[in-house]
C-alpha cells in the first residue's frame, strides 16, 4: 500500500486534528501496512509537544496511539473482507475505548515509530495492540477498541 489509509478516507470523514488530511492544524498522522501484516506510522514531535523539559507530553501519545489505532483497524478491516485500498475507502473506524501503558519517558527530538497488531475482529468490533517507540526505547503501548462506521 503506496498510500496512507488516511489519504484514501472520503472528504466528509478527513477532519480529524490527529490525521484528518483536511484538517491543516492537525498532526496528520499517517498509518501505512508494513511488511510484517501490521502497520506503521511515523511522527516527529517539535518543541510545543513538550511535558517536562526533554519530554513529549503523553496527550499527543495518546492521540498519535488513537488516530495510529482507528486506522489500523480500517487496514484491517479491508484486508479481512477483501476491501480494495482505493479512494474513498469505505471502511472508516472511531474509538470505543483506549487503553495506554507509558512505558519510559518519550524523548524530544527523536522519531517516533508507531506500530499496530491486528489482535481480533468481531463484527463491528476491532482491537489492535500498539507500541509507540524512540528509537531503541520503548516508550509506550497500547490497545484500542475501535469501532467501524456504518456505510451511509
Amino acid at each position: 500500500m503506496k498510500k496512507a489509509i488516511q489519504d484514501l478516507y472520503p472528504e466528509n470523514l478527513a477532519h480529524c486534528y490527529g490525521c484528518g488530511k483536511l484538517n491543516p492544524a492537525g498532526h496528520q498522522l499517517k498509518t501505512y501496512l508494513d511488511e510484517e501484516g501490521g502497520t506503521m506510522a511515523h511522527f516527529t514531535p517539535k518543541s510545543e509537544h513538550t511535558a517536562l523539559l526533554g519530554s513529549v507530553y503523553g496527550g499527543l501519545i495518546a492521540s498519535l496511539l488513537d488516530c495510529h489505532g482507528t486506522g489500523s483497524a480500517a487496514a484491517f478491516v479491508c484486508i479481512e473482507d477483501k476491501i480494495p485500498f482505493e479512494t474513498p475507502l469505505p471502511v472508516r473506524c472511531v474509538t470505543a475505548s483506549l487503553k495506554i501503558d507509558f512505558k519510559a519517558m518519550t524523548p524530544m527530538g527523536v522519531p517516533l515509530v508507531l506500530k499496530g497488531k491486528l489482535r481480533s475482529i468481531e463484527g463491528r468490533k476491532i482491537w489492535v495492540d500498539m507500541t509507540l517507540s524512540a528509537g531503541d526505547i520503548l516508550c509506550a503501548t497500547g490497545e484500542i477498541l475501535a469501532i467501524r462506521l456504518k456505510e451511509e
